[in-house]
């Protein structure tokens, strides 16, 4: 279960920048997940919320907004949505899509007291 090291990464970063800012508790953490990232949301807040017991960040909300796939064609210039991995352009037909969002993982922002 690969959630489990991204949600230690996460806290990390969320302890690191609370730290810094000598604040004393993470209150929420705000997490950008794009759809081609490979990872399972419900699955990501358990393994949070279980490492976060005793710590900090005890409690803190893990707010996950989700990305969606988007490309952009080589050929004819649209930007749309990537449905069911189909990497051709749904206008043009062209396999020269690039991928322009849907493989983010990131903290967005954190929230800290």
């Amino acid at each position: 279960m690969h959630e489990m090291a991204i949600a230690e990464g996460i806290l990390g970063i969320a302890l690191k920048t609370m730290e810094e800012n000598a604040a004393t508790r993470v209150a929420r953490v705000n997490l950008l997940v794009g759809e081609m990232a490979g990872v399972e949301c419900e699955s990501l807040r358990f393994c949070f919320a279980a490492l976060t017991k005793g710590t900090a960040a005890d409690g803190a909300e893990l707010s996950i907004e989700r990305v969606p796939l988007i490309g952009r064609c080589g050929a004819c210039g649209r930007e749309q949505p990537i449905e069911r991995y189909c990497f051709l352009c749904p206008s043009c037909r062209s396999g020269a899509l690039e991928i322009i969002s849907g493989r983010e993982l990131k903290v967005e922002s954190l929230e800290v007291d």
